[in-house]
C-alpha cells in the first residue's frame, strides 16, 4: 500500500471543504435501472456530479453482488479528485449486504457460542470489505440491548449487558485493525434501551446521567480505548443530557461529552439523515447546519446533498459556524483517508472456505432444539401426504425474505421431502388461512429486529393460531429463526412436551441444522 496524495486543506475552497464532510448513498449495482431505493440512491449522472464537481467525501453502498460492488467502487473512485471513503452497514459481514461474501449470524448469536468469534468476525469483515473496495465499516454496534421491546437494535447488538458488549467490541475492532479499514461504534449515546425505531420516529430515553455513566457510556469508552476510528450519533432524545435537542443535533452530547469528556478525537458521523427520527424535525438545510454546529464531522445521507452543502457554506460565511471547525473536520477525514484509501479491490479474497466455515460454525452452534419429532422417517412420506401435513412458514414480509427463503431453502425442502405441503404467510394473511384440511401443522417463524420494522413482537394472529392449533391437537412443532425475545413470547404458549427449535440466524445453514436436529433428515 502506497500513501495517497491529498491536497493541502487550505488550498481547497469552502465548498470543497464542506463537500468532504458529506457522504451520499448509492446502489451497489452498476446500472441506474437496477436502483432499488430511488428516493435515497442517486442515479449515476448525479452521483458523478457530486463526486467529480462538488467533491463529496464518501459514498455508502447497499445492494448488489460482491464482484459487482468491486466494479462499482473502482468506477466511483475514478470520478473523485480526492479518494473516497466508501462505507457499508456490514455488521454481519460483507455478505449481509453483498451476495457472494461471508454472511455471519446476528452479533447476539455469539452469546450462545463464544465471544472468541468476535475477532474473527472483525477480521473477515475487514478483509472482504477491502476486497471489494469498501474501506469504512459502519460496525460494530456497541449499544447494550437491554430492552426486549427494542425493534431496531435487538439481535444486532452483541449482548444485553455492558460487559458482554465490551468484550465482543474489543475483539471485533482488534480483528478489523489487522487491515486498513475504518471501524465505527454506534449509536452514541446509546440506542439499546429504546422501544421505538429511529428510522420511523424519534425515541426518547428518560434515564438520568448516572445510568448512562453506568450502562450506555462504558461500551463507547471501551471502543475508544480499542482504537475505533469513528462514532455514529443516535437520533434519540435524552432529556437528562439535553432537554431540547436529539443527540445528533446536541453540542453538549457530541462536543461536550463525546469529544471533551470521553476524549474521542476521531470522526463523529451522523446516522442517516433521511431517517424520520431526525428528518421530521426540520428542513434538511437547518438540520445539517445544526448537526455541524453540534460537532459532527460527517453528514451521512442528507436528504438533499447539494442543498446541504450550500446551507453549511452559508452558515460558515455568516459566521454561524466557525471555519476552523470545518478545517478540523476535514483534517480528521484526511487522517482517515491516509489510513485506508488507495487499495485496489482483490476478489481473490472472497469465497475463502475458512471464512465461510467460521460463519457456518456460529450459525449452527448457536441453535437450540428441544426434543425431536418421532414420526419423521423417510418411509413415512406417503403417510404424511395422505394425512395432509402442512409446513406453515410465517415471515415478517413475504416480499423481503428472498435473501434467506426460496424454493431451495432447507426450511422448504426438508419438510417437502417428508411429504409436507407448504404455505408462506405473514401476520396479515394468517386470518384467511384454512387449516381444517390439515391433520398436522409444523410452523416455522422468521422474525428478528431490523430497521423500519417497528416492533419485534410475535404477531397476535400468530399467537392466536398457535393457541387454536394446540386446542385442536394439530400443532406438531414450532421453529423460530431470529429474535430470542420473540422466543420468550413463544415458549409460554407451547405445551411442555412439544418440540421446538430456535436459531439466531435465518440463513440456510441454521435452517438445516435446526431441522435435522428435529428429525427431518438430509436435503
Amino acid at each position: 500500500m502506497s500513501p495517497i496524495n491529498l491536497p493541502d486543506i487550505d488550498s481547497l475552497s469552502l465548498i470543497e471543504q464542506v463537500s468532504q464532510m458529506v457522504v451520499v448513498r448509492a446502489c451497489g449495482m452498476l446500472y441506474d435501472h437496477q436502483i432499488e431505493y430511488p428516493q435515497w440512491e442517486l442515479p449515476s449522472a448525479k452521483l458523478q456530479t457530486l463526486i467529480g464537481e462538488y467533491g463529496v467525501g464518501g459514498v455508502i453502498l447497499l445492494g448488489g453482488s460482491a464482484p459487482e460492488v468491486a466494479l462499482k467502487t473502482q468506477q466511483i473512485q475514478s470520478w473523485a479528485k480526492v479518494p473516497l471513503l466508501i462505507a457499508a452497514d456490514i455488521e454481519e459481514g460483507v455478505g449481509q449486504r453483498f451476495s457472494g461474501a461471508t454472511w455471519f449470524p446476528p452479533p447476539m448469536a455469539l452469546q450462545a457460542v463464544s465471544m472468541k468469534y468476535a475477532e474473527a468476525m472483525g477480521k473477515i469483515t475487514a478483509e472482504e470489505a477491502l476486497a471489494i473496495g469498501i474501506n469504512w465499516l459502519l460496525a460494530p454496534i456497541v449499544d447494550v440491548n437491554n430492552n426486549p421491546e427494542n425493534p431496531v437494535i435487538n439481535v444486532r447488538a452483541f449482548g444485553i449487558t455492558a460487559g458482554e458488549v465490551m468484550g465482543a467490541t474489543r475483539g471485533f475492532i482488534a480483528g478489523a485493525k489487522q487491515y486498513p479499514v475504518l471501524t465505527t461504534a454506534k449509536h452514541f449515546p446509546g440506542h439499546g434501551d429504546t422501544s421505538v425505531d429511529s428510522h420511523l420516529q424519534t425515541p426518547t430515553l428518560l434515564h438520568d446521567r448516572q445510568r448512562f455513566e453506568n450502562v450506555e457510556f462504558p461500551p463507547f469508552v471501551n471502543a475508544i480505548s480499542a482504537g475505533v476510528d469513528a462514532i455514529m450519533s443516535a437520533h434519540i432524545l435524552v432529556p437528562a443530557l439535553d432537554r431540547k435537542n436529539i443527540a445528533t443535533l446536541s453540542h453538549h452530547i457530541l462536543t461536550g461529552i463525546l469529544r471533551t469528556e470521553l476524549g474521542f478525537d476521531g470522526i463523529i458521523t451522523t446516522d442517516a439523515l433521511i431517517m424520520s427520527g431526525i428528518a421530521n424535525l426540520g428542513s434538511p438545510e437547518a438540520i445539517a447546519v445544526q448537526a455541524v454546529k453540534a460537532g459532527v464531522d460527517i453528514l451521512l445521507m442528507p436528504v438533499d446533498p447539494i442543498a446541504t452543502i450550500h446551507a453549511v457554506c452559508a452558515a460558515v460565511e455568516s459566521k454561524e459556524i466557525n471555519r476552523d471547525q470545518i478545517r478540523d473536520s476535514v483534517q480528521r477525514i484526511w487522517k482517515a483517508k491516509q489510513k485506508v484509501c488507495g487499495i485496489p479491490p482483490n476478489l481473490k479474497k472472497l469465497g475463502n472456505p475458512l471464512n465461510l466455515g467460521i460463519a457456518r460454525s456460529i450459525a449452527t452452534k448457536s441453535i437450540n432444539v428441544y426434543s425431536a419429532l418421532s414420526n419423521l422417517q423417510p418411509d413415512n412420506v406417503k403417510d404424511h401426504l395422505a394425512a395432509n401435513y402442512l409446513n406453515l412458514i410465517i415471515v415478517d414480509d413475504p416480499l423481503t425474505c428472498e435473501e434467506f427463503l426460496n424454493a431451495r431453502s432447507p426450511a422448504v425442502l426438508l419438510p417437502k421431502n417428508n411429504g409436507y405441503q407448504r404455505i408462506v404467510a405473514d401476520g396479515l394473511t394468517l386470518s384467511n388461512l384454512k387449516c381444517a384440511q390439515f391433520s398436522q401443522i409444523f410452523i416455522q417463524i422468521f422474525s428478528r429486529g431490523n430497521p423500519f420494522r417497528g416492533n419485534t413482537n410475535l404477531h397476535e394472529k400468530t399467537k392466536n393460531l398457535i393457541a387454536e392449533l394446540i386446542l385442536e391437537n394439530k400443532l406438531q412443532a414450532v421453529v423460530l429463526y431470529g429474535s430470542p425475545y420473540a422466543l420468550d413470547q413463544l415458549l409460554p404458549l407451547l405445551p411442555i412436551q412439544m418440540p421446538w427449535g430456535f436459531a439466531y440466524s435465518q440463513q440456510p445453514e441454521a435452517q438445516e441444522a435446526v431441522l435435522q436436529k428435529l428429525g427431518f433428515g438430509q436435503i
